[in-house]
């Protein structure tokens, strides 16, 4: 790990909370001619609920949310940490308890004030189970956070291990050690909040107030969310042009026509049709570079034939992994921007590891795959009217993908199977979180700081099962809990990663989800877009982006 002059604590082994990864859209008759000369329009989606920042785990709400909202630490384009709203996070009672002091001059768009109650009234709004905050889990390890969980729990009450001493210093008090801390709280979810927002959520939600690089200008639903410069942030990362317009669409393809035209001027999705030209296409700016996005999809809990913790679940879990040929899949649908899975995290993420024990679930094997499920028939028989089924959403561009894998299972299972669409990234994801999905599903994670933690804590632990978190597939292990408690209280990032490594193994017996492919960063901007480039979570760095 590279080290940050600017982090206060030395930072041993990175975690991370993270956003469920989306491929998403809109409408494709955005007319971006209105905007300023130097408001940089870019490909986005409908997000699936208000912007709140501890409600939102998904890109679509996330994107701009990162840029209204400046948080105690932030990442640079590497995913390197460094202080922001915090001057200092001071670590004591070995890593237990820690005193975080806030810089001067901090203001919410509002002219409010940013201060130590702006970060614990929000922060223990997200852990308060009466709030039903998408990422309350992420606050699992500060003292309280079980009492807030409990049903009934007053919606205003706070978090015990937090502390406010003055406006600007605050101290939390941690259930367990961890040195991941000072790291974490750049996510999302641990946002401040203004006094406006405990006033009327719901209203916060459709026009929020941020200290970030942007400022919140107006969402038209279906159709566009425009923020604009925000000439008081004193942050790490100013905004370089005038504001950022996420256009919303329904399909990348139009999308890539639009860049193609100068309606747009930045896409990070290439829709299957240009995977083969992008490169090579006079009218864009093209940029393909590995990245940490990684795709899979995911068994819900209970489905019929493939429960959890079941033998007849685990046999057929591994057949359906090893019917698929992610090989093919790179090269023949995908055109090279992707590279075949062989763990549960990223290439270019520390921890990573292509020898794990158990690897070989993912590698294609039709000869192990057909044995597994004759396995399975004798517990439970697979009827010829059943029909093996995957759900995706249709505006994110993988149609090709998960037909490529229906017919890879038909050819090699000899069963039936078939795609299983949903229109819109909203719809999707809430039947998601409403539990309604009763076919294997496409998931896929976009962290926000390189650490192996980060592609594991937030989708497989306990804590974020049950719609508490980002583990869609409700799976539970005490013994995969207690690997990431260890890890989190190591006393280096190489001690860490030996216990992230051992999780991944218990992962590769039980499949809680099938890692299909890491995702490279590509992506187009329009002729005359100055200063494009992607960082580390595969998105543009929106605010270095200019017109000429």
């Amino acid at each position: 790990m590279q080290k940050s002059s600017k982090l206060t604590v030395v930072v041993a082994a990175l975690s991370a909370a993270v956003m469920s990864l989306s491929a998403c859209g809109g409408s494709s008759n955005n007319d971006a001619s209105s905007t300023a000369d130097n408001t940089i329009n870019v490909y986005g989606c409908e997000p699936q609920n208000p912007l709140v920042p501890t409600n939102t785990n998904e890109v679509c709400g996330g994107n701009p949310i990162d840029l209204l909202f400046a948080k105690l630490v932030a990442f640079d384009d590497k995913g390197n940490a460094k202080n922001e709203v915090a001057k200092e996070i001071k670590a004591s009672d070995g890593n237990k308890k820690y005193t975080i002091t806030l810089n001067d001059g901090w203001k919410f768009t509002d002219g409010t004030p940013v201060t130590a109650a702006s970060f614990t009234k929000a922060w223990s709004y997200g852990a308060n189970v009466t709030n039903a905050q998408l990422s309350s889990s992420f606050f699992q390890n500060i003292e309280g956070f079980d009492t807030l969980q409990k049903k009934g729990a007053d919606k205003n009450a706070q978090l015990s291990g937090l502390k406010v001493i003055d406006d600007k210093t605050f101290t939390v008090q941690l259930k367990d050690a961890s040195s991941v801390f000072p790291t974490m709280v750049g996510y999302t979810a641990f946002a401040p909040l203004p006094e406006s927002f405990f006033k009327n959520p719901k209203a916060f939600g459709q026009k929020p107030v941020g200290d970030g690089p942007y400022k919140f200008v107006s969402w038209d639903h279906n159709d566009s969310i425009k923020l604009v410069k925000n000439a008081d942030y004193k942050g790490t990362a100013p905004a370089q042009n005038d504001g950022i317009t996420f256009k919303m669409y329904t399909d990348t393809q139009p999308a890539y026509a639009d860049v193609q035209g100068g309606q747009l001027d930045v896409l990070e999705q290439i829709p299957p049709s240009a995977l083969k030209t992008f490169q090579k296409d006079s009218t864009v700016q093209a940029y393909n570079k590995p990245g940490s996005v990684t795709r899979a999809f995911t068994f819900p809990a209970n489905l019929k034939h493939f429960s959890l913790g079941s033998q007849e679940g685990n046999l057929r879990r591994q057949a359906i992994s090893m019917s698929i040929n992610r090989e093919q899949i790179c090269d023949k649908v995908l055109n090279g921007t992707c590279s075949p899975a062989v763990d549960f995290i990223s290439p270019v993420i520390p921890g990573y590891s292509d020898s794990l024990k158990g690897k070989s679930v993912l590698k294609y094997n039709p000869t192990e795959a057909k044995k597994l499920w004759a396995e399975a028939n004798k517990i439970s028989p697979w009827s010829d009217s059943e029909t093996v089924e995957f759900s995706y959403n249709t505006d994110g561009g993988q149609k090709d993908v998960f037909d490529a894998l229906v017919n890879q299972i038909k050819n090699t299972l000899g069963v039936k199977a078939e795609t299983k669409p949903i229109p819109t990234f909203a719809e999707f994801r809430q039947n998601i979180t409403e539990r309604k999905m009763d076919a294997l599903f496409r998931t896929g994670w976009q962290a926000d700081y390189p650490a192996a933690e980060d592609y594991l804590t937030p989708l497989y632990s306990s804590a974020a099962a049950d719609g508490k978190g980002s583990n869609d597939g409700d799976y539970k292990s005490t013994e995969f809990d207690n690997l990431l408690t260890k890890a989190a209280s190591a006393t280096n990032e190489s001690e860490a990663n030996k216990d992230y490594q051992a999780a991944e193994e218990l992962l590769f017996k039980d499949l809680p989800s099938v890692p299909l492919y890491y995702e490279n960063a590509s992506g187009v901007a329009a002729k005359g877009v100055k200063n494009f480039k992607m960082n580390w979570k595969n998105l543009p760095v929106y605010q270095e982006l200019t017109k000429k």
